[in-house]
């Protein structure tokens, strides 16, 4: 089976059907994403400019960052299953757009480079109170332009 065929199977998944039926269910599935994305940016984005030291530097780091991390967290556990389910409506379309392809990308490298900042000596430091590390600020920037970047291509697909 090739990629086509296995992407045409995604569209025929009960769940993929469902959405395709009912623009009462899309529309939940849709608003579902789009509070995760709510959730996941409107944490990153105070954490990162904290860590890049931009903002809210009188805040203390610990308290914020465990809150915020969550948050995120929860977030990006919120819109990653639900993205895939709207990807099963069209997924051949999606496939070929450029803008989807694009936003696929950039959601790979800020996953990178979540993981890539987690990993690192420099985020155990922050997590104990510690000095924040040069690269844990160049993570920091990194991670706000990605996810951002993430945002603007995902809007872009519907005008592709």
């Amino acid at each position: 089976m090739g990629l086509d065929e296995a992407l045409a199977a995604l569209a025929l998944w009960p769940g993929a059907r469902w959405l395709q039926d009912s623009g009462t269910a899309y529309l939940f599935v849709n608003a579902a994403h789009i509070l995760g994305l709510g959730l996941l940016l409107g944490a990153i984005v105070p954490l990162d400019l904290r860590l890049a030291g931009l903002a809210f530097r009188r805040m203390p780091l610990v308290p914020m960052a465990g809150v915020l991390v969550r948050m995120a967290a929860c977030g990006l556990a919120l819109a990653l299953p639900t993205g895939a389910w709207l990807f099963s409506v069209r997924p051949l379309d999606y496939a070929a757009n450029p803008a989807f392809l694009c936003k696929m990308g950039l959601l790979l490298l800020a996953l990178l480079n979540v993981a890539w900042q987690h990993a690192g000596a420099g985020w155990a430091a922050v997590q104990q109170g510690g000095t924040v590390a040069a690269a844990v600020r160049v993570r920091a920037l990194l991670s706000l332009g990605l996810w951002l970047a993430v945002l603007v291509a995902g809007r872009w697909i519907g005008f592709v």
